[in-house]
Order: structure tokens, then sequence, then C-alpha cells
């Protein structure tokens, strides 16, 4: 008894093995078997209580174990949270650090005449700072001997465009193209490389073009600043000593003198100069021709001759071929607007700084909303696809698309250039992984590897974001698997077929660091990699419906995958498998675009009905939803912002901002379609824009916002405000226009000018006339009364043998001159509608504005062999003596006004992807503003008078 009473009371050891077991140990047993003697059998019941006892006290500490685990887990969690706010403070601080270090570095430097001062104080110090590397690179010049080695970061082909941070007003900081001088003063021996360009906005047109822009790519050896030694500190990079590289100015013709290397960054910038004198006179085409006799220079287009007659002021000392100096200003982009969100995916995040990545056209926009302030990635040369963000949430890797004659790259891919970072290999698509804080790229990935554009980014996260996993465009959708800090052009680990169909998306386990999900159309794939192996497995929808379109792909905080899907339905993958273990029918009614888990498990998505739902971990609705109003499009990826505010990108281009509380507003807008039509207020800072998606957008270049916007139901193709501003005319494709209040929006009336598109409007200077360019080669005048109410048509200018593309009028009102597809350069009387024959009269008249690109004013805007669409549209500044155009290659370029010799110098700056369709300054030539075609970008550049001792550099 005594024993039996010992067994009872005693209670087994707690191993862990016996905790989690699930069955009592056998003293127990045997104890409850003792208490029966004589050889009897105990009660089952006696039993089953013990094992229920035991069974109970197992639950009870799985369960307290488990709560103990999730209280650790998430205390872990606000922990790296609160590293992750500091880090990326840091890194702001210390990029603060860096704008100030700059200035005081121009300050001590300006003694010797390096720097510049700019007039405007608020942008004074990054100007300074801008405007040594730009000396630097004008002092310079090739040396034939000097090593051409691309180990060296390319600086040449950048520079810094950054706003003080204590200006007044808003800014932006840009890493922006270096503006290039003409061709004109390259050295002539430089080595070249040939590099063709074809674009063709029209269908009469066919284009061929040299493009040269430069790949930077990291520094290996050379010195590191003390602010590059506290960046190596702050441990937020894997490769520090990289990124301290990546820091370094550009050297000094002394310092190349000392350095026995960095002769190749020197000899690369050179070399650009030179490539683009020698390509674009391949055509063969003849220089301009001066008659000083008749006082008339031929300029040749494509082998056709126009005479352009030089006024009389001028004739007796004009040479079509002298030297120029630089304009005297130059442009720093201040803002972009628009967002690429109608073909691209999970391409917006909200960094812990604060600031909104996402991108449009060729530029990574970094945009803080609640400061107003934009800073600007530009290191790509074409149109960006994807996005993706390091787990450090200070890393960034964009992939972007071939250049317009680099569609096909299968024959390159077999015989790449030996040099793949020379001027031609970054046409070419490929990945860049830059740093968000300093904008300095660090390794450019893919070049010859990728065929047609990066489709999709990721990096892995389970290893703290070592690898990097892109999806070509190309027909086969290869995916590859990078080891992208290794190199400067990274280790390509692994590569295959993905699949035959559309890949939408991809995206590592959060917890499984060898495990990729991607999905598309008819798959959701899951893949695992080991010794250099991927292995396919395809995800088994069973007897459930297949959707056309696995659409978006997340995670769970345990590894689960879930997948939306085009018929609007919610499944759940079991991690390590490829099965589906759970589905919700009709989550959304159509595509599901967007899956986000938040940090407490809850479950966020978007979809093609416009409408944004919360979830919790079992897939049960909270009863949370929004609806995005239908003018913004629908919810393209929807992120997570300050605080309990979510981030939402849109298929009509809009980032839009706000909660489950809290209406969702628009942060940004722009146009969804090609983009024409342009035209800058008189009288206020403001600019009116308007494209084939219906929509005019009034915008204040100030507040950097939308003052109104009014579907006209037709595609937009010009417009034209009235003199004082208080009427806008917009031109359509049908050849009708109508007579808008600038203000209240009110339609007063519209008219019918035949059937094609209206492709220039333009009011003379005394407000008497308007005059409208058709696509149907005749331009008609109205009369114009009743404070621009009222139009009456007195006649039609017909002559043009092609459609009307650019008209003037003169400063009296009394002329007018037009261009047109064919390279005709016509004048007019305006009151009497007639062609005047006699050209040689109109050498001396001035005009009120240059928008004509082929006259005499014009002359240096057209590179030798230059096809007579290459350029599609100038603007002559009002009062600063400039000349702005834009071309079929996403250039911007800024010249002296009259840019009236062949080989006139300009400063070129990039950004679009597209060819560039207008360009206008403000009424004050304190900015000027581009729009690209089927980029659907609108940039605000800041105009910046320079010395006159840094424009004849």
């Amino acid at each position: 008894m005594l024993h039996q009473t010992r067994t009872e009371g005693s209670s087994p050891p707690r191993t862990p093995q016996r905790l989690y077991s699930g069955v009592p140990p056998a003293g127990v047993v045997r104890g409850a078997t003792r208490k029966m003697v004589g050889g009897a059998t105990p009660p089952p019941v006696a039993i089953n209580k013990v094992l229920d006892a035991w069974n109970e006290m197992i639950e009870n500490e799985n369960h307290s174990l488990r709560d103990r685990v999730s209280d650790l887990e998430k205390k872990v969690h606000e922990q790296n949270d609160e590293i992750m706010c500091l880090r990326s403070t840091l890194a702001d601080v210390l990029r603060r650090l860096s704008t100030v270090e700059g200035a005081s570095r121009v300050s001590n430097s300006h003694s010797i005449g390096r720097a510049t001062p700019t007039k405007e104080a608020g942008i004074r110090l990054r100007h300074q700072n801008n405007d040594i590397r730009d000396s630097s690179k004008r002092a310079s010049s090739y040396v034939p001997g000097r090593s051409t080695s691309t180990s060296h970061i390319r600086r040449g082909a950048h520079y810094q465009s950054t706003s003080s941070l204590y200006s007044d007003g808003h800014s932006s900081s840009s890493v922006s193209p270096a503006p290039s001088p003409s061709p004109t003063h390259a050295q002539a021996h430089t080595p070249t490389v040939h590099h063709h360009h074809h674009h063709a906005p029209s269908p009469t047109a066919h284009h061929h073009h040299a493009r040269h822009t430069t790949l930077a790519s990291p520094a290996r050896p050379g010195p590191v600043g003390a602010l590059n030694k506290r960046w190596a500190s702050t441990s937020d990079f894997a490769t520090p000593s990289r990124v301290g590289h990546a820091h370094s100015p550009t050297p000094t013709n002394s310092q190349l003198a000392r350095r026995p290397n960095s002769g190749s960054l020197h000899n690369l910038t050179t070399l650009r100069s030179a490539t683009s004198q020698l390509n674009l006179g391949r055509h063969g085409a003849r220089e301009a021709q001066y008659n000083p006799d008749e006082g008339v220079v031929k300029l040749y287009l494509r082998g056709r001759p126009l005479n352009l007659y030089v006024p009389t002021a001028l004739q007796e000392t004009y040479s079509p071929t002298a030297s120029t100096s630089h304009p005297p200003a130059k442009l720093k982009l201040e803002w972009v607007y628009g967002y690429r969100g109608r073909d691209c995916r999970n391409n917006v995040y909200q960094l812990p700084t604060g600031e909104i990545v996402y991108f449009v056209a060729a530029v990574v926009v970094l945009y803080n909303v609640e400061d107003q302030m934009q800073r600007h990635y530009l290191g790509h040369t074409d149109d960006i696809k994807s996005l993706a963000v390091h787990p450090n949430k200070l890393l960034i890797a964009t992939g972007q698309t071939a250049g317009h004659d680099r569609r096909d790259a299968r024959s390159w891919r077999l015989n790449p250039p030996a040099d793949h970072l020379s001027p031609e290999a970054e046409e070419w698509p490929h990945i860049r992984v830059w740093d968000s804080v300093s904008l300095n790229t660090l390794h450019i990935i893919g070049i010859s590897d990728i065929e047609r554009s990066v489709a999709c980014l990721a990096f892995s996260k389970a290893d703290g974001g070592s690898l990097l996993v892109a999806v070509d465009e190309a027909p086969d959708h290869n995916m590859s698997v990078w080891d992208w800090s290794r190199g400067e052009r990274g280790y390509k680990m692994l590569e295959t077929k993905c699949s035959a169909d559309q890949v939408l998306a991809v995206d590592f386990s959060p917890v499984d660091r060898s495990t990729i999900i991607t999905c598309g159309k008819n798959h959701i794939s899951f893949w695992s990699y080991e010794s250099g192996m991927l292995a396919k497995r395809m995800g088994i929808f069973e007897n459930r419906e297949r959707p056309k379109y696995v659409t978006s792909i997340s995670f769970t905080d345990a590894g689960n995958v879930i997948s939306g899907d085009s018929n609007g339905n919610l499944l759940i993958w079991q991690r390590g498998g490829n099965t589906v273990s759970k589905m919700v029918r009709g989550a959304h009614d159509g595509p599901v675009f967007s899956i986000f888990v938040q940090k407490d498990g809850a479950i966020i998505t978007g979809g093609k009905d416009g409408r944004i739902v919360e979830w919790d971990r079992e897939l049960e609705r909270t009863g949370n939803i929004i609806e995005v109003p239908e003018q913004y499009g629908s919810p393209r990826v929807v992120t997570s912002g300050r605080g309990s505010q979510l981030v939402v990108g849109t298929t009509r281009n809009c980032v839009l901002e706000g909660t489950f509380t809290f209406p969702m507003r628009p942060v940004m807008q722009g146009h969804t379609e090609e983009l024409w039509a342009l035209t800058p207020h008189p009288g206020h800072h403001q600019f009116l824009t308007a494209g084939y998606d219906r929509i005019c957008y009034l915008w204040d270049t100030m507040a950097h916002t939308i003052v109104w916007s009014k579907d006209i139901g037709e595609h937009a193709q010009s417009a034209a405000f009235s003199s004082n501003g208080e009427i806008v005319i917009i031109g359509t494709t049908s050849g009708r226009w109508f007579v808008m209040d600038a203000e209240t929006r009110e339609m007063y009336s519209q008219h019918q000018d035949g059937n094609e598109p209206i492709q220039v409007l333009k009011f003379s200077p005394n407000g008497q006339y308007l005059a409208v360019g058709s696509r149907d080669n005749n331009i008609y005048v109205y009369q114009v009364s009743e404070d621009c109410r009222k139009y009456t048509r007195i006649g039609r200018c017909q002559g043009h043998a092609s459609f009307v593309t650019h008209l003037d009028w003169s400063a009296d009102s009394q002329f007018l001159q037009s261009n047109s597809g064919d390279y005709e350069l016509l004048y007019w009387n305006a009151g009497l509608c007639r062609q005047i024959v006699q050209t040689s009269q109109m050498r001396d008249v001035e005009w009120a504005s240059n928008t004509c690109t082929l006259t005499f004013a014009t002359l240096g805007i057209w590179p030798e062999g230059a096809d007579g669409t290459d350029v599609n549209t100038c603007a002559k500044a009002n009062n600063t003596g400039l000349l702005a155009t834009g071309d079929d290659f996403g250039k911007v370029k800024l010249f002296s006004s009259p840019a009236c010799h062949q080989k006139a110098r300009c400063l070129e700056y990039g950004g679009h992807s597209s060819h560039v369709t207008s360009v206008g300054f403000l009424h004050d030539d304190s900015r000027l503003i581009t729009t690209g075609g089927r980029d659907t970008a609108v940039m605000q550049w800041v105009v910046s008078p320079t010395s006159p001792s840094a424009s004849q550099r």
C-alpha cells in the first residue's frame, strides 16, 4: 500500500521529449496497474482518466510555450523595426552631412576658380558642387596611350544635381546624366563605338541616330573620404568598401597625373563625345553651305536642301561652322509628375526615411510627401519595368527594358562585345543595384544575359538579401538567380527557362532560403535550388477551378504562400508543398492585383473591382473595405505607409495614401496614354497638359499639384493659352478644337477644321488672331473677339505639301512661319492667308516665339546627318537667351538662342524614355517643362544661370 501511494504521488521528470510526445510514461501506467491485486484487470475508466489528465497537462504546457515563443517573436520584430528606423535615420543624416561637406569643399575651391556660384540662394550649395564636377570634365582631354580599363567608376557621365536641404522652396536631389558638349569639341583621333538607334513616332519617318550615355559602375581602387569611412562603419551594406568607393569624387587633372590607372575614367568621358561626332556623320550628309553674296545658308536633311536666309546684320560675319559657347544656364530635374502603374506591378514601396519610391519613364522617384521633396535616380537609359527593395530598406534594384533599337538581343548575346560596360552596352536590358541615400550605382547586372526586359525582380529574405532573382520578358521567360554583390557585374548562379507563358511576379520565401515562387498566365510554380540546380514543381489546383492568370503572390509569416488569380479567388498553399490547403472564392469581383501581409499577420488585397479589403490570419473578412474612386483606377499595388496608412499605386498611374478610416487622397497623378499637348500659362507658374487619355490637367509648379482636371471626351493633340491666360484652347485628333475657361473649365464653344488632328494652336501676340495648324496640310486663321470667347474664321493658308508640324507668329502679329512633315519652311501673310513667296523678304522679321524646328535660328539644333524628324519640339525662352529642344531619343537639350551655327554647343539631359513631344518655358523662364510621348511623364526642370566664365569653358 505504501508502495502504491508512493507510486501514485510521484510525478515523472519533465523532459522535452516526454512533454511533446503526448504519451504518458510507463511508470504511470504500471502504478495504476499495481492498484489492482490478485491479478484483477484495472478498470478502463481509471486508465482513461490518467491519460486525459496527462494530455491536458501537455496541452497546457504547449499552449504556454507557444505564447512565450509568440511574445519573443513579437519583441524581435519590434526590435528589428527599431533597428531599421535607426539605420535609415542614420543614413538620412549621413546624406545631409554629405551635402554640407560638399558645400564646404566647394567654398574652399571657389578661390581657385572651380566652383560657379548660382544666383538662386535656395539651391546654392549643391549647384556649386555640380560645377566643380562639370569644370573638371570640361577641362579634361583625351590622352593617347592611357589605360581604358573599366575598373573605375564612370563619373564622367553623371553629376550630382541636388538642391540644398536648407532652401526655402521645394527641391529635388538627382543624379543626372552629365551635360554633354557638342560633338565639335571631341578629339578627332579618339576611337569610336558605332551605335545605331531607331525610333519612329510618325508613320512616315524612319529615324537613325547615335545615342551615347555612360554606364556608371563602382570604382575599385582610390581614396575614400571621411564621410565614406563613416558609411563603412554603419554596416548597412553587404560590401561597405564598395559603397565607400562609389562616393569618390571625380578626380581632377592633377590627380589623374598622380594616379597611374585613372586615365580610363578620363578617357571614357571624351570617348563619348568623339563617338557622337563620328557617328552622327555616318549618313554622309553634307555640312551646311553658306553663300555670303546672297546671305543664304543651305541645310541638308536626308539629302534635301533647305534655304535659310541670314539676317542682314549677320551676313558679313556669319559662318555656319563658327564655334559657339555653352548656354548661359543649365537644367536640374526638380519634379517628375506621373507613375507607371498601368502595366507594371510591385513597384511602390515606403522607405523607413518616409520616402515613397516608384518609377516612371527612365527615372526612379524618391518622394517625401510630408516635406514635399523629390529625389531622382537617373542611372537608366530606357523604360524601367521592375523594382525591388533590399531587406535593409536602403539598397534598391531596378530593371530596364532594351533600347529602341535593341528589342531583340539574341544575336548580340551570342557575340557580346568585349567590354560589357561600353556605351553600347547600356542600351541593353540590365539591372542596377543602387544606394537610395547617395543615389550611387553599386552594381550593374545582366548585360548580355537578359534579352528583352526585366519583368520581375526580388531580393532574397531568409539570408538577409544576398541573392537577387530576375525574370526576363523574352519568349522563353528565363529566370536567373544572382549573387548580386559579387563583383561589379554580379555573379549569375543559376538560369533556367521559367515558363512559355507570361510571368507576372516572382519572390523568395521569407523562411526558406532556397525556395522561389513564380506566377503568371496559366501557372504558379514552386522552385527550389540546391547544388547549382533548380527543381520546379507546378501548383496543383486539383478539382478547383484553374484560373487563366495567377496575378499576385505573397507569404504569411509562417511561410505559406497566398495567391490571387484572375477569377477573384484567394488560395493558400502549404509551406513546402504545391497543393492548395484553403481557398476563398470571390474575394474580389475580377483579378486580384495585389496581396500585402502586414506585420501583425493581417492580409490586405487589392483588386480590379477598385476595392481594398482587409482579412485576418485565417482569411476571414474583418469588415474593413476601401472603395478607390474610379477616376484613380484600380489598386495595382498596395503596401504599408507611415503608421496605419496604406500606399496604393493604381492602374491609372496614380499614387494614393489613406487608411480604412480616412479616404484615399492622391499624392501623385499622371497621364495614362500618349502625351502631346503642353502649354505654359502666360502669367502664372502653371502649365496645362493633355493627351490621348482624354484628360486635361492644369498643374501648379510651385505646389507640385493638380489645380484641376477635365475629361474632354476626345484624344487631345495640342493646346494653347490665350494672351491673358483666361482661355485655353484644346485641339483633338478628330479635327475638333474646344474653347474652355481656364478657371471654371466651362466650355464656351467648339469648332471643326477638317478631319485630321490639330497639330498646333497659337495665339498672336496681340491676342487678335488664332492660328490652327492641321494634319490636313492647312493653317486656319481665326479672328478673336469678346475676350477670346468668340472665333471667326478669316481664311485658310494652303501651300504645304505635308502636314503642318510647327508655327510661329511675328512680334507684330502680321506674319506666320510654319514647318511641315516634308521639311518645308513657309511664310504667310496672316491677315490675307497668302503665302509669301519671296522668302528673302522675311530675313529680318522678329518672331515672337521660336517653336519651328527648321529656321535659321534653330540651324544648330540639328546634328550632322540627322533625319528631319529627329527633333520633335523646341522652344525659345522669353528673356534669357536660351533654346530648349526635345528629340526622338528621350533627350532634352539646352542651347544658346539663337542656335544659328551648325555645331552649336549644348547641354544634354536624360530622364524620358520615349520621344520628347513638347518643351516649354514658364513665363519667367525659371523652369522648363517637358513631356514624354509613350512614357506619359511630365518633367519640371529648374533653369539655373551660370557665370560667363563657366559658359565659355
